[in-house]
């Protein structure tokens, strides 16, 4: 008896030709890769300012 049954191997041969298939997502939708970047920069940019002015509020510089 084969230590490995083919049922097995191919399914793990099939699995590895779908993952070796897929093509580049980020290359054909470079648009919503855009969108992300600009979202989370925006948020980036949102928690520093709120950081920020909690930071200048517990000094007493605030108003």
């Amino acid at each position: 008896m084969a230590a490995i049954s083919m049922p097995l191997a191919a399914r793990a041969e099939y699995t590895l030709h779908q993952l070796a298939k897929r093509d580049n997502w980020a290359e054909r939708e470079p648009g919503v890769i855009v969108v992300f970047v600009i979202v989370f920069l925006v948020a980036v940019l949102v928690i520093a300012l709120f950081i920020n002015k909690k930071r200048s509020q517990a000094k007493g510089v605030g108003a």
